[in-house]
């Protein structure tokens, strides 16, 4: 079987006020999803489809692509959605579910679904590499959202995205001095982004906040040392967090936290951000908080 694999991501900094163009910088996990697939001429026009999860099943689904119907599955709800995707990937593609070529796909998920790191923005990117397709129109038609988790699955890279007026984004190497004294600590769910921009999008929206978004953006990329990376991130999270009327994640959960402490993504789960002190790892499983990594454990 031929592989594909793109890697997850951690959104840095802008969470929100991406989707109205503020600039990103997001950045690849080591982790990600791969994509395995053969091709069979045997004129049946089926594609077997078997998702695993850390390579354990998942979901199994058998469809026929000429009628598009679900000839077997164990999960209906999950099954519908991979074949509206990959009605999108026909429609867009030139080459693939055009014939009578038969398709085995199998999917991995190498982290765990909890984590955030972009289940499904792997898959678009993956689906969209194997088919020679646009995996941002992929992705806008058959997800939405602002496509920057898209960026970095496609480039394999840090990337600094912006959405508006046009989608622009490029590589850059963001390799912090301080990156050891940095610590990802994940917050034991998953948060629903679409209800996070749901509320963020029930504020008015905001020229100067994109615009503040975006310079701080640079500023953290340029950052030269922990400390004044520390209270850029701490400026990040309250500007934000007097816009939403939310506490910050600090406040909810690590109040005595001597680090500062920033969501990263939709606020409320998956990871959190900050740095090392004293007996750190004793200080976030006190909290209730025992996943703990180091940049190196997590990131590419």
């Amino acid at each position: 079987m031929s592989r594909i694999f793109s890697p997850g991501k951690l959104m840095l900094t802008s969470e929100y006020v991406a989707v109205d163009g503020a600039l990103v910088l997001a950045i690849p996990t080591k982790l990600g999803q791969e994509l395995f697939y053969t091709e069979n001429e045997d004129q049946k026009s089926l594609i077997v489809w078997e998702a695993y999860h850390q390579n354990q099943v998942w979901l199994k689904a058998v469809i026929n692509y000429k009628n598009w119907e679900i000839f077997e599955t164990n999960d209906s709800k999950a099954s519908e959605f991979i074949l509206k995707t990959l009605k999108n990937v026909q429609n867009l593609s030139d080459t693939k579910l055009k014939s009578d070529t038969s398709y085995h796909i199998k999917t991995n998920l190498q982290f765990p679904s909890d984590f955030g790191l972009g289940s499904s923005s792997t898959l678009m990117n993956n689906l969209a590499e194997w088919a020679n397709i646009d995996a941002f129109i992929l992705n806008e038609i058959s997800l939405g959202g602002s496509g920057y988790d898209v960026a970095v699955a496609k480039e394999k890279s840090a990337v600094l995205y912006s959405r508006f007026p046009e989608r622009t984004y490029h590589k850059i190497d963001f390799n912090p001095s301080f990156k050891n004294e940095l610590i990802f600590i994940h917050l034991n769910q998953k948060q629903d982004t679409r209800e996070g921009i749901s509320h963020y999008k029930s504020k008015p929206t905001s020229t100067e906040l994109i615009n503040d978004y975006s310079k701080l953006t640079k500023m953290i990329v340029n950052s030269q040392n922990l400390e004044e990376f520390s209270e850029l991130m701490t400026i990040h999270e309250q500007k934000l967090s007097d816009f939403l009327g939310i506490p910050t994640v600090k406040e909810k959960y690590f109040q005595n936290c001597p680090s500062f402490v920033k969501s990263l993504g939709a606020w409320g789960g998956d990871f959190v951000l900050a740095s090392k002190f004293g007996d750190y790892e004793s200080y976030f499983k006190k909290q209730g908080f025992p996943r703990i990594f180091s940049w190196p454990d997590l990131i590419n």
